[in-house]
Order: C-alpha cells, then structure tokens, then sequence
C-alpha cells in the first residue's frame, strides 16, 4: 500500500473543495435535527450507512477498474436530489483537477475528456485512489470517512461544538466506518464478478430533501 499517497488523499487539506460542503449537516441543523454531540452522532452513523456506504462502494468499484461511465449512470440513479447530483458533479471537477496535479494519470485525463461537466465524486475518488496507487479498500476509507468528518467539521462551525467532542464521535463511529469499507470492497468485487447494478442502493431521504431545500436558500454557510 502506497500510505505517503492515502494520507495525502484522505488529508482534509486535499483541495477537493469538501470543505465548502456540510454533506446535509446544515439543513438538518436548520430543521432541528441536529442540535448537540449526541444528534451528531445519530446523523453521521445514519448517512454513513444510507449514502456514505453507496458513496464508498462506488469509491472502491472504479478504483478496482470498473467502468467510470456505468459508475457515473449507477451515482445518478441513486441521486434522486438534482441538488445532490450537481454537487456531486461539482465536487468531482474540483477533485479530478487536484488528483491530476498529483499524480498524472490516463485513466483521470479521461475523466476530463468525457466527462465535461464533472464526474460524481465518489468515482472520481475511486480513479484517484487508482492514479495514486491505492486500491479499493483505500478508496472505500477514503471516502467513508469523508462522509463522516465533513458533517462533524461543519458541524463545529454551524453550532460551535466543542471540536474535541466532534472528534471523540468521529472515533466512536470507527468501527461503523471500518464496517462499511469492507463491505464496499466486498461489494465492489461483487459488482465486477455479476455487474454494477448489485452494487448498494440505500436511500437518505432526509438528506435528499434537506438538500432540496437548502439549494433555494438566499443565505447559507456552506454550498451543501
């Protein structure tokens, strides 16, 4: 394993521009949902098993060589928000233009090439991993812990947590995210033995309303 190039992709200061998103975080802060460290925690452990674990299996599909096209069809179907999918299109352009500047690579060169309007993010994520020399299991950390960080980073911001309360939750989820990670990879190598539509499909439907709502707001901290 290539562990210089993993810690450099899961570092928080990869510009990926993730920063920028609260992954729902602030919607849901908004509706009342999420008000202290314990609804944190709720929030984060139940995006990381709907969304998150979709996101990560994905991750690992396209860093095992799966098809990034069929990858990208197989995120839009399970992007029922239109706000969610162009933020995810969005965050794929900032992250392919970051991984190319540090390890240039065919395979995101032709992300560039057929993908003008951007990628999903998760399959950007997973050719990067490739790029850099990582594998699926690296590519599924990756982005599971992604999906976790990004809500308690914000989090911080939008409510003025204690950070170290944040990062003891995130520690508490870690088991949930090595769960998750292997059964992406597992379920990458399913969908490369039976075809991508095995891959997961579970639904966030707070998150994909959340998300709706907060793309009409005239005032906002974070773009997600």
């Amino acid at each position: 394993m290539n562990r210089a190039a993993l810690l450099v992709l899961a570092d928080g200061r990869f510009p990926a521009g993730g920063y920028a998103h609260s992954g729902g975080a602030e919607a849901a802060v908004k509706a009342g949902r999420l008000t202290d460290t314990a609804s944190l925690e709720e929030f984060c452990r139940g995006r990381l098993h709907t969304s998150g674990a979709v996101a990560a299996s994905l991750a690992a599909a396209a860093a095992l060589g799966l098809d990034p096209g069929a990858l990208d069809r197989a995120a839009d179907a399970r992007t029922p928000s239109p706000a969610l999918r162009a933020v995810a299109r969005r965050l794929g352009r900032q992250l392919v233009r970051a991984a190319r500047a540090a390890w240039p690579h065919q395979r995101l060169d032709a992300l560039v090439r057929d993908f003008p309007k951007g990628a999903h993010q998760p399959v950007v994520l997973g050719v990067a991993a490739h790029a850099a020399g990582l594998g699926p299991e690296d590519a599924a950390y990756c982005s599971a812990h992604e999906g976790v960080s990004g809500p308690a980073t914000a989090v911080v911001r939008l409510l003025g947590l204690d950070p170290f309360e944040a990062t003891a939750v995130l520690a508490r989820l870690a088991p949930d995210v090595d769960r998750v990670a292997r059964d992406a990879v597992a379920a990458a190598h399913r969908a490369a033995r039976e075809g991508i539509d095995t891959l997961p499909a579970r639904s966030a439907p707070l998150l994909e309303i959340g998300a709706e709502a907060h793309a009409a707001w005239p005032v906002r901290l974070f773009a997600s």
